[in-house]
């Protein structure tokens, strides 16, 4: 059979369109995927939580007596001096009214109490008179003894009897005394607010500042009644703060004392330092906002920058805290979002001339975005991030970046 060229011509275009559908038809479809290489950089890993800035010694002034707390002559914010401010003033309580029953019953005790001490006072004169007849006895029985008439028994006897009048004299002397404190007690019964002494400036119990510093709160500023104990005002220093995180307690068992931390979200433009300086001993069981019971214990951490640092910074500030359980300065690592369980193992694609390869490696610590590898990569190589289910060992892949 002859060609023509025509005919060669023709049949060869039609031999490379089906060469081409069946190679369209047949290949495998790169998949577009983000890729990540592997690098040594710096990595830091944190425990993150919530905290509290709290002034390190509070004081609070508590009413010595119970009374009348005048008007609070300090006000929140104030600046006070250790024992030179007045910060509060306390008025000892007022005597009560008197119904009918109660003052009769007042008026007869101080009747009863007057005729016990003028009783008290007749007991002191025949006491006296005793003690000076005895006197007398003793003085004539020395004297015959003396030239020798008696014997020494009448004067033993005289010297005893003198002894006795003098105790009698003693014991009226002390009964004239309780007679008059009971009659004293008995009159201040019928004081009342009618009859009571006019109050002057010196009527009250001045209470001073305990402590340089400001004042935090004043429980009332009006004038109000108290009784003794109750808190009247806090005071404390805003320069010397601390801050309380809570932790989960098997975090805290990963940290201890000098373990640094970063202080974030308190509203200054700059990140402050903190160092951790104790660890509550005991945990409590509080209730997460999912509702989840956990065991959860007090961490209480240092300020490490200086006040001009952290100007406007007070008491109560909610601040955020990246407690730093571990860092190092070169460390080769990947993000989270590229590994993936095989098994008990981790794993990641690593993408080697155009094609995913499935790889197992080793990790070391984990950050919130990177994990530390140990083994199993090399800087310099690409891996995939989050891959997805269309993605397997030996798929083509392209970077989809350069789409």
């Amino acid at each position: 059979m002859h060609w023509n060229a025509r005919t060669i011509l023709t049949m060869g275009v039609i031999a490379a369109a089906l060469g081409g559908l069946f190679y369209v038809a047949t290949r495998t479809e790169p998949v577009a995927v983000d890729l990540h290489q592997v690098e040594s950089a710096p990595l830091t890993v944190t425990i993150d939580a919530d905290g509290q800035t709290r002034i390190r010694d509070i004081f609070e002034v508590a009413s010595p007596i119970t009374g009348t707390a005048r008007r609070a002559p300090v006000a929140v914010g104030d600046l006070v001096v250790q024992g030179d401010t007045v910060v509060a003033r306390v008025e000892p309580i007022s005597p009560s009214l008197l119904d009918a029953r109660s003052r009769a019953q007042a008026e007869a005790a101080v009747d009863e109490a007057a005729a016990a001490l003028d009783v008290a006072r007749s007991d002191l004169t025949r006491a006296e008179e005793e003690e000076a007849f005895a006197r007398m006895q003793f003085d004539r029985t020395q004297a015959l003894v003396e030239r020798g008439v008696t014997s020494l028994t009448q004067l033993e006897t005289a010297t005893q009897q003198l002894a006795v009048a003098q105790a009698a004299v003693a014991a009226a002397r002390s009964r004239i005394t309780m007679a008059e404190g009971t009659l004293e007690r008995a009159e201040a019964a019928l004081v009342g607010p009618e009859t009571g002494e006019a109050q002057t400036n010196d009527c009250c119990v001045d209470l001073l500042a305990p402590a340089d510093g400001v004042v935090l709160s004043v429980s009332t500023i009006s004038e109000h009644p108290v009784t003794a104990g109750a808190p009247l005002l806090t005071i404390g220093d805003p320069g010397d703060l601390e801050i309380v995180a809570d932790l989960l307690s098997s975090d805290a068992v990963r940290i201890g004392p000098g373990t640094r931390a970063i202080v974030q979200r308190w509203g200054g433009d700059v990140d402050l330092d903190a160092v951790l300086t104790r660890i509550e001993p005991a945990a409590e069981t509080r209730v997460s906002a999912l509702g989840i019971e956990e065991q959860r214990v007090d961490a209480i951490f240092d300020l490490a920058s200086p006040p001009e640092a952290r100007a406007g910074l007070g008491h109560g500030f909610s601040v955020f805290l990246r407690i730093v359980e571990w860092e190092a300065d070169a460390a080769l690592q990947v993000p989270l979002g590229a590994l993936f369980r095989r098994g008990e193992d981790w794993a990641v694609f690593v993408v080697e001339d155009g094609i995913a390869r499935e790889r197992i490696i080793e990790i070391g610590q984990r950050g919130t975005r990177m994990a530390q590898v140990i083994g199993g990569l090399e800087a310099g190589e690409a891996i995939i991030t989050h891959p997805s289910d269309a993605i397997s060992d030996g798929v083509p892949v392209v970077d989809r970046e350069t789409l």
